[in-house]
């Protein structure tokens, strides 16, 4: 985490993910930042889930093994490690672009 997110994080409370883009102008021999939030959405896995006939999201601990507090970061749009990304395309049979987008949020 960049020191920008970690002050982030002091004045939130809140843990977020972020990428800053840094730009230097020729011109006006100037340097800007954009910050960007980055957020996670997880519809693509949650239809993906439902379109193979599971009805029960907790059934995913078991099918991928996966813990209970991965569970809950999911269905709240939280970021998960790539490790349990991992166990869920393989449990789903699927690419991490099948289950999950990126999104960039300028502040």
């Amino acid at each position: 985490m960049t020191p920008l997110c970690d002050k982030l994080l002091q004045i939130t409370g809140i843990k977020i993910f972020c990428e800053i883009v840094i730009f230097y102008t020729l011109k006006t021999q100037s340097c800007g930042i954009i910050f960007y939030n980055m957020q996670v959405d997880y519809t693509k896995l949650w239809a993906r889930y439902k379109e193979m006939g599971h009805k029960n999201k907790t059934d995913l601990i078991e099918m991928a093994g996966i813990s209970t507090n991965i569970l809950a970061k999911l269905t709240k749009g939280e970021f998960i490690s790539m490790d349990s990304i991992q166990r869920i395309c393989k449990a789903l049979n699927c690419d991490v672009g099948d289950i999950c987008v990126i999104n960039k949020v300028e502040d």
